[in-house]
């Protein structure tokens, strides 16, 4: 697929870093609206889809680029240079989704670090069979000549704790919607003050159609899990019991969950007024357990399959947890 290189219009690029590949499916489900998206400006790198390489955004002048659409978390040392190279080219950097807002999934491997994450992959997991104990090398000789792959970090990072962010499109992966509004509003120089989350700034719990079925004083005696329950779709999940993060996640998704009879998993991260989103819906979850008795209590939260994935699924490295503290880690 070749690019369009005409000089009148913005230049834009789109990067991938430690992420599922979703928000790049995000921009190709525009269907025709990316039409529309290409008409108005000139993608001058995206790796998934048009044929650039590094030495063509290195000879770019620095600037030159009106915006960088960045996604997924910061692990290897390539994804770092790439986004330091961006952000140096780029007028403006946005954060595209989950993992690049907030550290999102990969961002739950700062429970551990590189060793306890290769250990496992490659010599303890169930399936593996490898007993030549044989792990990835960052640098090996063949032949007189040297290979040399990323290194591997021990943390994985958000995109603005490696580089300078100017906006932050939320979501796993971002609406249609939003990455329009988004894309729109920078064609039109009509874009809020800097470090904006280019969603609304309320909680999702505002815009659910279940709201109006929460009771006025909501408690709960149990936790129950998606599985193990037939779920009313009309009823308040947390009021069925049932762990959703929509009491600490930001509005501006649609409710796709919702609408198919899930609960909110917290990808669009907090509203402004949140500083930790697990904290805040720990806090929320608390507040409606029904019993004072710290006994009970520890036994409810005990039902809870792993707490801290739960509700920091999408925000860990984000967090004032940022990681696991381990010997060793940088």
């Amino acid at each position: 697929m070749e690019a369009n290189m005409s000089n009148d219009k913005p230049k834009v690029a789109f990067y991938w870093c430690a992420s599922c590949g979703g928000c790049e499916e995000a921009v190709v489900d525009l269907a025709e609206d990316i039409l529309k998206v290409t008409e108005a400006v000139d993608i001058v790198f995206w790796p998934v889809a048009l044929d650039f390489k590094r030495k063509d955004v290195e000879a770019m002048e620095d600037g030159s680029i009106a915006v960088s659409f960045i996604n997924g978390a910061v692990r290897l040392s390539e994804q770092e240079e790439m986004v330091k190279l961006l952000r140096k080219k780029s007028g403006l950097v946005v954060a595209f989704g989950s993992c690049s807002h907030l550290g999102g999934i990969p961002g739950l491997g700062n429970f551990w670090n590189k060793k306890a994450i290769f250990d496992y992959a490659y010599l303890n997991s169930p399936s593996t069979d490898n007993p030549e104990k044989i792990v990835p090398l960052e640098k090996y000789n063949l032949d007189g000549k040297e290979l040399e792959l990323p290194s591997f970090y021990d943390t994985v990072y958000a995109l603005d704790q490696v580089i300078d962010v100017d906006y932050y499109l939320p979501g796993c992966a971002p609406p249609k919607d939003l990455i329009l509004n988004a894309v729109n509003a920078i064609l039109e120089g009509k874009l809020p003050p800097k470090g904006t989350v280019l969603s609304p700034n309320k909680s999702l719990c505002e815009d659910c159609e279940r709201n109006d079925s929460k009771p006025d004083k909501l408690t709960i005696k149990e936790i129950k899990r998606p599985s193990e329950v037939e779920i009313d779709p009309e009823e308040c999940f947390l009021a069925q019991g049932i762990i959703c993060m929509g009491p600490a996640t930001r509005t501006g998704c649609g409710e796709r969950c919702i609408t198919a009879n899930m609960p909110c998993r917290g990808c669009f991260g907090s509203t402004d007024q949140v500083n930790d989103q697990g904290a805040k819906f720990l806090s929320a979850l608390a507040s409606i357990i029904e019993t004072d008795d710290e006994k009970e209590i520890e036994k409810l939260m005990e039902t809870v399959v792993d707490p801290a994935g739960t509700f920091y699924r999408f925000s860990l490295p984000a967090s004032i947890l940022r990681r696991k503290r381990m010997e060793g880690v940088k």
